[in-house]
């Protein structure tokens, strides 16, 4: 079984990655907001959708981390805060602004969504090794709100009353 190993240096590159980490399961210590570095990343059970057919599902831990991030804000969340209760990321999206900047948003089923402002896009993934095999497969009711909230119809994006990391340079 080979490890994935990707970049994303544009939105159609973003996509890719999004498609990869659909279901993706992590809790909040698994992310981080490294401001001095400006990078966010983050470690999570990927569903191994590429699985050959008849095989057992399966999850690989993966790691993912954007560069040139100046602010991140959340919702229904804190990033680095100690929880059991497990995230399931639905999507990776991205909203330009001034080219090449923008917003990078990770929407997470149950209205929880982190963005990312960026300078530019600028992604990396890597599966870490671990593999394991799971019952069945992800449930797709989720990945309906998932499209409504990057759609903006299920309320996800953050707001000043929710956490709020500014890059201080």
């Amino acid at each position: 079984m080979e490890l994935l190993k990707l970049a994303a240096l544009d939105a159609e590159d973003l996509a890719i990655l999004s498609a990869h980490l659909q279901d993706a399961v992590l809790l909040p210590q698994d992310l981080a907001y490294l401001a001095p570095s400006h990078r966010f990343v983050l470690v999570g059970r990927r569903f191994d959708w590429s699985a050959p057919e008849g095989e057992a599902p399966r999850r690989r831990l993966t790691g993912l981390h954007f560069e040139r991030v100046m602010a991140v804000r959340a919702r229904g969340i804190t990033p680095g805060s100690t929880s059991d209760e497990p995230l399931n990321l639905l999507a990776v999206t991205f909203q330009p602004k001034e080219e090449p900047s923008g917003t990078i948003t990770l929407v997470f089923a149950g209205k929880v969504a982190i963005q990312l402002d960026v300078e530019c896009i600028e992604a990396r993934l890597k599966d870490l090794g671990p593999v394991w095999e799971v019952e069945g497969r992800p449930d797709h009711e989720a990945a309906q709100a998932g499209r409504a909230a990057i759609q903006g119809d299920a309320g996800t994006a953050p707001s000043d009353k929710d956490y709020v990391v500014k890059d201080s340079a």
